[in-house]
């Protein structure tokens, strides 16, 4: 499988994810050796300049310490610079492992290519070998939207977001908000509700 171009710098958590990635797209990987980014103030400061001038995508573990990662950095670099990939939550172990994570899930490292590349096609990156020409921005979904297709603010609402991220293959520790983020990126409001209707239980 030949790799596929892409623009953004990748984040992930360690050299394994790394090096996973490394074999499916051509892109600048950077490591941030897990929770040491926090107490890293100049690999901090030179991500904000990479995703400044190119835009970045945070690829972390679906796990509890992956989200920790994750959200430190949504709130560390330009919102607008930063798009989210997200790999579903699935259990099982990595091959150079002995035992399974805390939460008996794959990581970054567990997934095959072509999870790999959807999760950045989801997320938004920009493919430079793409043929196709990109379509016109979808109208965000709100969180207006959310609460009228009762995803929010309602008694079921959190029962109907797991299953919502189980039927797309997303991380069950997703909030509301990082429900919203991945939805735009998916759907326009009129998909949305038409998949939600096909997929009523």
């Amino acid at each position: 499988m030949s790799k596929r171009k892409i623009r953004e710098v990748i984040v992930v958590e360690g050299r394994y994810d790394k090096n996973a990635l490394a074999q499916v797209v051509d892109a600048v990987i950077i490591t941030l050796n897990g929770f040491s980014i926090f107490n890293n103030d100049q690999k901090l400061s030179f991500l904000r300049r990479l995703a400044e001038k190119q835009g970045l995508i945070v690829l972390t573990d679906p796990d509890g310490a992956g989200f920790v990662i994750r959200n430190y950095l949504k709130g560390a670099l330009p919102k607008d610079r930063v798009k989210q990939a997200y790999i579903p939550d699935i259990h099982g172990k990595e091959r150079r492992k002995r035992a399974p994570g805390k939460e008996g899930k794959l990581g970054v490292e567990g997934m095959t290519p072509a999870v790999l590349l959807e999760a950045l096609r989801r997320a938004g990156a920009t493919f430079l070998d793409d043929t196709e020409t990109s379509a016109p921005p979808k109208p965000p979904i709100t969180k207006a939207d959310l609460y009228a297709l009762g995803l929010s603010g309602t008694p079921d609402s959190s029962a109907r977001r797991a299953a919502l991220l189980q039927r797309l293959d997303l991380p069950r520790h997703l909030t509301a908000n990082g429900l919203l983020e991945a939805l735009n990126i998916l759907f326009d409001r009129d998909s949305l509700a038409g998949f939600l209707e096909e997929n009523a239980p």
